[in-house]
C-alpha cells in the first residue's frame, strides 16, 4: 500500500487500469495489484482470500459523477456494487413517481449492495451518487458463479435473505442506560398501521458481559494469566475477608495492575493494564464478586473463571511452561483490544458518573467518527456526556420498526445492519462509522424503515431523544449572533472556561465565547478586542490567535489581512473623554503590535516571498516608530518589529548575490555536506523535461513556477511551443496531463516519475523512459555489512532533516489546494515522496534477491531497522517499512516467511499490530500520545486527518467563515510543532564514527516504484502454488 500523495495517482491508476481490461486478458500480475487496493476497502475485509481472488479477475471499475442515478425503484438488477470512494444516497418511494422517493440513508465507503441479483427481484430503492464515487461493479452472471461456488464463504457476508440472517430473540438487547423505560426505544407510532417485522420488546437491564459466550482467545488468555499468576505469585489468589464475610480464591484490583505492568514492557501505564483486565471482564472470564462489570484499580475483589468452581485444579508444570512461553503474546494481544474495552467500560457508566478524563477519552474518539465530522467541538463534548453504549449479541435482531416514533439516534461501533422496508426488503447495509435514526428525531416523523442486525455482536453509541434536543436547544441559548443590516456577521458559542486562578489569586471567568463562523473583517476585530495584554498570555488566548493567524490564508489572504490590520493600527475612537480616547488608541496599537509580531514569527522566511507582507512591515515599522516619539509605551516592542524588518529586508538581498539552485533530486548545486536549508518558492530548480523521442531539455525556472510558465520555458528552449503539454509519466506508464494553473509540479512526481511536455496530438505516444524502471541488481551485498542500528540512525538524521524543512502553513496549502495560494509546498512534498521510497526500497531489494536464505537474512535485517526507527520515534520511516514488508509482493513469498525465526515474526506481528487502521488508527495514536519529542511523525496519517476535516466541514457556512472548521485543522498542524518542540540530537557514539558510506547509501536509494514489475518480479521468485 502506497500512503503518501505524491504516488497516490500512479498506484491508484494502475490498478484501475488492470481492472479496464477484460478478465480473461488479466494476468497473475493484474490481480494481485488490484487485489493489493482491494484488500484495503472495509466492504472486502472479512471476504476469504479465494473469493477475493475471484472478485480481482471479474470485477470491473466504474466512476460517477456526483446526482448520478444508478439504478431507479423497480428496476430489475444486472450488476452487484461495492463503493470504494464517495457516497450514495438510497432513495425510496411509495408511489410510482420518483420525484417522491425520499432519503432514508447513504451509503459510505466500504458498502456492498445489489445481491437481489441472484433471483432476479425489483430493486428496492434508487440509487443515486452524493458526490463524485468510485465503485467496484460485478455482472450478474459472474456474481451468480460466485455465489454458486463460494457459497460458503459469502452467506454470512450478504443481506439476507442470501446471507445467514438468524432471527434472534428480543431479549438479548442490551442497551446500557440504567432505569430506561420499558417501551423507550420501541414505542408504536399510533398512526403505524404495518405489523412490526418483530414483536414490541422489553429491554431488559444489562448484563455484565459484552458477549453471551467468552471467544476462545480471551478464554485462552484468562488461562495463560492465572496460570502464570499461580506461578509467579501464588499469594496474589487466596481466600479474603471482608466485613466479616470470606471471598474465595480472589485477586484485588490493584495488585492485578501492579502485576500487569510488571510483566511486559508493551504495558506503560495503569489506565492501560484497566483496559487490559477490563477485556477479560466484559467477556466473564474475570468476574468482580458482586457482578460489578467495570474493573476498577482499587481495593474490589476478582476472581478468574477457573476458580468460580470449588478445587480448581492448579497448573502443571507443562503448563505452567507454556503459559510462560505465551504470556508475551497473550500481553500484547491485550493491550491491542484493551483500549476498545476501556472506551465502552467508561460508556457503559451512567452519564453522571462520568468523570472529566472520561468524557475527555469519547471526545478524543467522537473526533474521528465520520458520522460526527461535521458537528462543532461543542456539540461532541456535549455528546461525551450523554453517549450510551449499546450491544446486541445476535443476528437478525431489530434495533427498531418502521414506523415506530423515533427515540433515539444510533452510530455503528463495530458490525453492520441492514435498512428494511415494508414490501420492498432489505435496501441498503450500514457499516462502523456510519449513523441512522437521526431524521425521525429532527423531523418528529415515524422511522422510515426498519433497522435488523446483519451480524452477531454489534456495538452502538445511541443518542435519546431528549438528549439530542436538549443538546440543540442550549448550543442555540448559548449561541450570540452579532448582524449588520439584517444579516449575521459573526456567531459565537459560550463554553465552560474551567474554574482557573490567575497568579494574583483571583478567579478567572467561567465562561468564556469562542468565534464559531463570521466574516473575515468581524473574526479578526473580535480577536484584537478581546485579546488580553497582560505580560504572559494565557496558553489558550495564546492558541486561539494562532488559529486565526495560522489559518487566515484559507479566507483572508495577506493582500487583505495587511490593509486591515493597519487600518485597525491608525483607528481612533469617536466617543468618550480625551484620556479615554487616548486609553482607547494606546491599547488598539498594542493589540495589533503583538498580532503582527505573532503573524510575523509563524511566517517567518515565507514573508520574502510575498511583497504584500514585505511592504506592510516595512509601512508598519514606520508607523510604530513615529508614534514611539508620542507614546512611550510603545518604545518597548519597537526594537522587536525593527529586528523583524531588517531580517526580512536584507536577506533577500543577500540571496541576490548567490541565489540558490537546486538540482533534479533536490539537493543544492554546492556543499552537500552543508546542513539542509528549507525550499522556497523563489529558489531554482535545474530540471529535465523529456520529449517524445526521449531527448530532453533542462530548464531552469522557480520552484513554484505554474505549469503555464513551464510550458514557456521548454518552448524557450525548443524554439517553439504552439499547442505544448505538460504530462506527468509514472514509470508504469500512467499519464497525467497537468493544468495550466498547477504551481510547484517538480516536486508532486512519483519516485521514478518525470516530466514530459510533447504537442497534445503526440499524448498516447509517450512511454516510460528505460531509466524510470529502476535497478535490475539489488545492493544486498552493499548493506548487509552495514549495522542495522547505523542504517535506522542515518535514515532517522535524513528524515529529521526534511521534516524540519516542512513549514507548517505547507500542509494548510496541501489540504486546501496549493494551486489557490500559487504558493508551493516542495518540502512537505518531497518528506512524503522519502516515505514512498523507503517502502519500494523494502519491496526492491527483497524482489531482487533470487537466494532463499538472502531473502529470509533481508527480512530479520527490514525488522531490524524498523524496530531501531521506533527506538528513535522515526514513526514515518517505521511505518515505510512495515508497509514494504506487507506489500502484496513481498507478503505473497509463503517460502521465505515460512523460514523467518518465530523470534523476528512475533517482533513484524507486534509493529504490523501498530499499522492496524481499525478504529482510525487508533494503536497508532496510543503509541504517539506516550512519546514525548522530538518525533517524526506518521506524516500520511497526518495529510489523512486533515483531509477528513477539510472534506467532512464546509469553509463557508450562510457566507460567514466556518471557524470551527478552522481550528480543527489548526489543531492538527499544532502536531507538527509538538513533534519539532525539542529539537533532535543525533547518537554521539553513532555520529563519531566514520559513516560516510552509510550516510550516502541511505540518501540515493534507488528503487523500482512499478508494482506490476514488484509483482512479476515476486512470482518469478516463487510461482504461485497449485
Amino acid at each position: 500500500m502506497v500512503a503518501a500523495h505524491t504516488s497516490h495517482s500512479s498506484s491508484s491508476g494502475e490498478w484501475i487500469a488492470c481492472l479496464d481490461k477484460r478478465p480473461l486478458e488479466r494476468s497473475s500480475e493484474d490481480v494481485d495489484i488490484i487485489f493489493t487496493r482491494l484488500k484495503e476497502v472495509k466492504a472486502f475485509e472479512k471476504f476469504h482470500p479465494n473469493l477475493l481472488q475471484q472478485i480481482c479477475l471479474c470485477g470491473y471499475y466504474e466512476n460517477l459523477e456526483k446526482g448520478i442515478t444508478l439504478f431507479r425503484q423497480g428496476d430489475i438488477g444486472t450488476n452487484w456494487y461495492a463503493v470504494l470512494t464517495g457516497s450514495l444516497d438510497v432513495k425510496v418511494s411509495d408511489t410510482s413517481n420518483h420525484q417522491d422517493a425520499v432519503t432514508i440513508c447513504t451509503l459510505g465507503i466500504g458498502t456492498a449492495f445489489g445481491e437481489s441479483i441472484l433471483d432476479n427481484t425489483p430493486r428496492h430503492a434508487t440509487i443515486v451518487t452524493r458526490e463524485y464515487s468510485e465503485l467496484l461493479r460485478i455482472e450478474q452472471k459472474d456474481f451468480k458463479a460466485l455465489w454458486e461456488k463460494y457459497r460458503q464463504y459469502m452467506s454470512g457476508l450478504l443481506t439476507p435473505p442470501y446471507g445467514v440472517m438468524e432471527t434472534g430473540s428480543n431479549n438479548d438487547r442490551m442497551p446500557d442506560k440504567d432505569g430506561m423505560s420499558s417501551g423507550a426505544l420501541c414505542q408504536v407510532s399510533k398512526n403505524c398501521n404495518k405489523t412490526p417485522l418483530i414483536e414490541p420488546h422489553i429491554p431488559h437491564r444489562p448484563t455484565k458481559t459484552i458477549t453471551q459466550v467468552p471467544s476462545e482467545k480471551i478464554l485462552r488468555a484468562g488461562k495463560i494469566l492465572r496460570n502464570t499468576i499461580l506461578s509467579r505469585a501464588p499469594h496474589m489468589i487466596r481466600d479474603r475477608k471482608y466485613h466479616l464475610k470470606t471471598y474465595r480464591q480472589c485477586c484485588v484490583g490493584t495488585e492485578l495492575v501492579d502485576w500487569m505492568m510488571q510483566q511486559s514492557p508493551c504495558v506503560h501505564s495503569r489506565t492501560q493494564a484497566v483496559g487490559m483486565w477490563q477485556v477479560l471482564l466484559e467477556e466473564g472470564v474475570l468476574n468482580h464478586v458482586d457482578q460489578e462489570h467495570h474493573f476498577q484499580d482499587k481495593y474490589l475483589f476478582y476472581r478468574f473463571l477457573d476458580d468460580e468452581h470449588e478445587d480448581a485444579p492448579l497448573p502443571t508444570e507443562e503448563e505452567k511452561k507454556e503459559c510462560d512461553e505465551e504470556l508475551q503474546d497473550t500481553m500484547l494481544l491485550l493491550s491491542q483490544i484493551g483500549p476498545d474495552a476501556h472506551m465502552r467500560m467508561i460508556l457503559r457508566k451512567p452519564p453522571g458518573q462520568r468523570t472529566v478524563d472520561d468524557l475527555e477519552i469519547i471526545y478524543e474518539e467522537l473526533l474521528h467518527i465520520k458520522a460526527l465530522s461535521h458537528l462543532s467541538t461543542t456539540v461532541k463534548r456535549e455528546l461525551a456526556g450523554v453517549l450510551i453504549f449499546e450491544s446486541h449479541p445476535k443476528a437478525g435482531t431489530v434495533l427498531f420498526n418502521q414506523g415506530e416514533e423515533g427515540t433515539s439516534w444510533y452510530i455503528i461501533l463495530k458490525g453492520s445492519v441492514n435498512v428494511v422496508i415494508y414490501g420492498k426488503g432489505v435496501v441498503c447495509t450500514l457499516h462502523e462509522g456510519d449513523d441512522f435514526g437521526k431524521l425521525a428525531l429532527v423531523n418528529d416523523a415515524p422511522r422510515a424503515a426498519s433497522i435488523v442486525l446483519r451480524e452477531d455482536n454489534c456495538h452502538f453509541l445511541r443518542v435519546d431523544k431528549e438528549d439530542f434536543n436538549r443538546i440543540l436547544r442550549d448550543v442555540e441559548a448559548n449561541t450570540v449572533r452579532l448582524k449588520e443590516h439584517d444579516q449575521d456577521v459573526l456567531v459565537l458559542e459560550k463554553i465552560p472556561a474551567g474554574s482557573r486562578v490567575s497568579n494574583q489569586g483571583n478567579s478567572q471567568p467561567q465562561h468564556k465565547y469562542i468565534v464559531m463562523s463570521g466574516t473575515p473583517e468581524k473574526i479578526l476585530e473580535h480577536f484584537l478586542e478581546t485579546m488580553r495584554l497582560e505580560a504572559t498570555l494565557s496558553e489558550a488566548t495564546d492558541s486561539v490567535l494562532n488559529d486565526f493567524i495560522m489559518m487566515h490564508c484559507v479566507f483572508m489572504p495577506n493582500s487583505q489581512l495587511c490593509p486591515a490590520l493597519m487600518a485597525h493600527y491608525h483607528a481612533q475612537p469617536s466617543q468618550g473623554t480625551e484620556q479615554e480616547k487616548m486609553d482607547y488608541a494606546l491599547n488598539n496599537k498594542r493589540r495589533v503590535i503583538r498580532l503582527v509580531l505573532q503573524w510575523a514569527a509563524l511566517y517567518g522566511d515565507l514573508l520574502q516571498e510575498d511583497e504584500a507582507a514585505m511592504a506592510f512591515l516595512e509601512e508598519f515599522y514606520v508607523s510604530v516608530s513615529d508614534d514611539t516619539r508620542m507614546i512611550a509605551a510603545l518604545k518597548e516592542q519597537l526594537p522587536e518589529i525593527e529586528k523583524i524588518v531588517k531580517q526580512i529586508s536584507e536577506e533577500p538581498k543577500a540571496s541576490q548575490k548567490k541565489h540558490k539552485v537546486l538540482l533534479q533530486l533536490f539537493n543544492t548545486s554546492d556543499d552537500r555536506a552543508q546542513k539542509r536549508q528549507p525550499i522556497r518558492g523563489s529558489d531554482e530548480v535545474l530540471f529535465k523535461v523529456y520529449c517524445i523521442d526521449q531527448t530532453y531539455t533542462t530548464i531552469r525556472v522557480p520552484v513554484s513556477s505554474s505549469v503555464k510558465e513551464v510550458i514557456s520555458a521548454v518552448a524557450d528552449k525548443l524554439g517553439s511551443g504552439e499547442g505544448l503539454i505538460i504530462v506527468k509519466m509514472s514509470s508504469g506508464g500512467e499519464k497525467v496531463v497537468l493544468k495550466p494553473h498547477d504551481v510547484s509540479v517538480f516536486t508532486t512526481l512519483s519516485v521514478n516519475g518525470r516530466l514530459f511536455a510533447c504537442p497534445r496530438d503526440q499524448f498516447d505516444s509517450l512511454a516510460p523512459l528505460p531509466e524510470q524502471e529502476g535497478p535490475s541488481t539489488g545492493t544486498v551485498g552493499t548493506f548487509e555489512l552495514m549495522s542495522s542500528k547505523d542504517l535506522a540512525h542515518q535514515m532517522t538524521i535524513y528524515d529529521w532533516e526534511l521534516f524540519n524543512c516542512v513549514h507548517e502553513l505547507e500542509l494548510i496549502y496541501h489540504t486546501f489546494g496549493r494551486h489557490n495560494f500559487k504558493k508551493t509546498t516542495a518540502n512537505l512534498d518531497l518528506f512524503l515522496r522519502r516515505f514512498n521510497e523507503i517502502q519500494f526500497w523494502v519491496v526492491t531489494e527483497i524482489c531482487l534477491c533470487s537466494q532463499l536464505s538472502k531473502r529470509v537474512q533481508l527480512l530479520k535485517k527490514y525488522i531490524k531497522i524498523a524496530a531501531h526507527c521506533k527506538e528513535y520515534k522515526n514513526l514515518n520511516s517505521f511505518f515505510a517499512i512495515i508497509m514494504g514488508l506487507s506489500n502484496v509482493a513481498v507478503s505473497r513469498l509463503s517460502l521465505t516467511w515460512e523460514k523467518l525465526p518465530s523470534k523476528f515474526k512475533k517482533i513484524y506481528a507486534e509493529f504490523e499490530s501498530l499499522m492496524d487502521p481499525s478504529r482510525n488508527h487508533r494503536a497508532y495514536r496510543l503509541t504517539v500520545a506516550k512519546l514525548d519529542p522530538p518525533i517524526i511523525p506518521f506524516m500520511p496519517l497526518l495529510i489523512k486527518d486533515m483531509t477528513f476535516t477539510h472534506e467532512g466541514n464546509k469553509t463557508f457556512t450562510d457566507n460567514l467563515v466556518n471557524f470551527e472548521k478552522m481550528r480543527m485543522i489548526a489543531n492538527t498542524v499544532r502536531t507538527v510543532k509538538f513533534c519539532r518542540s525539542q529539537s533532535f540530537n543525533p547518537d554521539a557514539a553513532l555520529t563519531n564514527k566514520n559513516h560516510q558510506d552509510v550516510r550516502s547509501y541511505v540518501r540515493q536509494l534507488n528503487v523500482i516504484d512499478n508494482q506490476r514489475t514488484l509483482s512479476q518480479m515476486s512470482h518469478r521468485l516463487e510461482p504461485r502454488r497449485a
